[in-house]
This record gives structure tokens, sequence and C-alpha cells, in this order.
């Protein structure tokens, strides 16, 4: 499929109808949690594909220097509400405009499945780049490899694309770009009446030293 334009489309139609399905998940705010007190107190924690800014991003906002970054216009505008204490920018994950070793973490719940197949890897390499040496990166990704669309998601009559690697190639993935697994396990997708689980990966960004 390839057309990340699409996908950036169908965010801006269904901006209000997708805050509406969208709920915090016990499971994955629970490993947040944990993810949030492995974190240095001044930490500056990027939250890639941040959505409309809930339950993630004003979650992070509350601890730490959180950023959001998110290529749909219409989420963004959403998410200067939900998190305002956030910085918010317009931009791509396979480019994130973040400076090198700036921030102490990355978060991506939801969003890398929504990238072609063939960018996964830059995108893992760009929050390796983005991170601090040691820092740390939670993200979601399916349970099994699958490429397909939805025309009617939400019932929003908009039609949404998946591009989704399957935990093992994106093992594979995190080790290309210099990371180390800590954790996974299963989470709900995090939307009403979708019984669908994703993977959750915690992971360490190696040092030279390692």
């Amino acid at each position: 499929m390839d057309d990340r334009n699409h996908v950036r489309r169908a965010y801006d139609e269904i901006t209000e109808s997708y805050a509406e399905h969208r709920t915090a998940d016990g499971h994955a705010r629970e490993r947040l949690e944990g993810f949030l007190d492995r974190l240095p107190e001044t930490a500056r924690v990027l939250d890639a594909g941040c959505g409309h800014g809930t339950p993630i991003l004003d979650r992070l906002a509350c601890e730490t220097e959180a950023i959001g970054v998110e290529f749909s216009r219409g989420q963004v505008e959403v998410a200067t509400e939900n998190a305002p204490t956030a910085s918010l920018l317009q931009g791509d994950m396979t480019s994130l405009p973040v400076r090198d070793g700036t921030v102490d973490a990355v978060t991506a719940f939801h969003s890398l499945i929504h990238v072609p197949l063939n960018h996964h890897q830059r995108v893992l390499d760009e929050f390796a780049r983005v991170l601090r040496p040691d820092g740390h990166l939670l993200f979601t990704e399916g349970t099994e490899a699958w490429q397909g669309e939805n025309p009617n998601w939400l019932d929003s009559g908009v039609e949404m694309q998946w591009e989704i690697a399957g935990p093992t190639v994106t093992e594979r993935q995190l080790r290309a770009a210099g990371f180390s697994l800590l954790d996974k396990c299963a989470v709900k997708s995090g939307l009403t009446d979708d019984e669908a689980t994703f993977t959750l990966f915690l992971a360490r960004l190696a040092t030279s030293d390692t």
C-alpha cells in the first residue's frame, strides 16, 4: 500500500469520532506507569504518533517534559487541547523533527502499524537517533504480520489502512537499530468494542559498552 498520505487524510477526517472511540486500556496504562518509574525525574519524553493526545501524551505531560509528534493536522489540533503542557509538532515518524540524542524515552502506541512495512526499520532507527544513551522505548506492534484496510473504520465511512510487521520481524529490527529487548506483553487495542490485541515492547538503547 505504501500510502502515508492516505492514512494521514483518514485521521484528519475522523478526528472527532476517533477521540470518542479511544479509551485508556488498563493494562497498557499500567505498563506506562511502570515505564515512567524507569525514567529520571526531569525526563524528556517523545510520544511518536501521539494522536489526539490521550491517553498517553496527557499522562506523560503530568510528570515529564513531553513532546508529541503527529502527522495528522486534525489530531494535532485536538492534542493541543487535551495535553496543553506538552510540546506538539506535526511531523512524520520516518523523519522525526527532533535533534539527535535529546530525549530520554520514546513511546509509540498504535502508530507504527500504519507505517509502510518497508519504512519500519527507518522508524526504529529514528527512535534510536533521538534517544540519549540508555534511553528507553515503549511501543506497540501487531501480534501477527498483516496488511489490509477497513473501508468503514469505526463506522465513519472512512477507509483506514494497516501494515503490521509482527513480533518476530520487529524484534529483529529492534536489534538492528541498536536496542535490547527488555520485555513484551499483550495489550488490548484501546478502542471501544474492539477485542484485538497488540504486542507491547519495552526496549533500551544499547550503549557502546554493552
